[in-house]
């Protein structure tokens, strides 16, 4: 694989990774109520589901998916029903201020392996992705190269692109949280409801 070769990837993969999408909203709502550094582990749970659903596509899922009504069918509603959940749990959600001491209790309580779960759920949820990344992986794929090595090349390369984002949106929400302070239940609300809409979305897409 040349510089050239993985330098479009990289581009490819930059443009994706803007492409609005519950992962990123997912950052953007656990930076506001966690910070960035909590964010972490969300970000790393979403980073490793990005390198199985590549993992998958690379051996032929996608392929299976794409072929098999059943096996859509299944994963489709799966992935639906887990972002309606989160939807409906980020939706009422606690919110921490000076005078709400349980609130900031809840929050504070939330643990690492949880948001890394959530993380990881997320972006596992949509076996769109699996079909997707089973038609865009292979423009880039080189016959005389060994797997595991475009492995880690592609899929190093946009777990990496997409976990960079993700820090920036957890940040970025982590430094205006004072402003968001006061509106924190609405932003709560706002994003419950784009989980909620996302999910709803998946269940009605077709595999083609």
């Amino acid at each position: 694989m040349t510089l050239q070769h993985w330098a479009v990837f990289l581009v490819a993969a930059l443009g994706l990774s803007l492409t609005p999408g519950p992962n990123g909203l997912l950052a953007l709502s656990h930076g506001m109520r966690f910070g960035w550094r909590r964010s972490l582990a969300t970000l790393l749970g979403g980073a490793l589901g990005f390198l199985l659903l590549i993992a998958i596509s690379m051996v032929g899922l996608g392929a299976l998916l794409a072929a098999s009504e059943r096996a859509f069918t299944i994963a489709k509603w799966a992935g639906a029903a887990y972002l309606v959940y989160l939807g409906i749990k980020t939706w009422r959600a606690p919110v921490a201020n000076s005078n709400d001491d349980a609130g900031a209790t809840a929050v504070a309580r939330a643990p690492a392996n949880a948001l890394f779960r959530e993380g990881f759920l997320v972006a596992t949820s949509n076996p769109k992705a699996v079909i997707f990344f089973a038609a865009f992986l292979p423009q880039f794929m080189v016959a005389d190269v060994a797997w595991p090595l475009q492995f880690i090349m592609l899929g190093g390369t946009f777990a990496g692109v997409e976990f960079a984002y993700e820090l920036l949106l957890a940040g970025s929400a982590h430094h205006v949280a004072p402003w968001l302070q006061n509106h924190a239940r609405a932003v709560n609300r706002a994003a419950g409801g784009l989980f909620v809409a996302i999910g709803v979305a998946l269940a009605t897409i077709n595999r083609t």
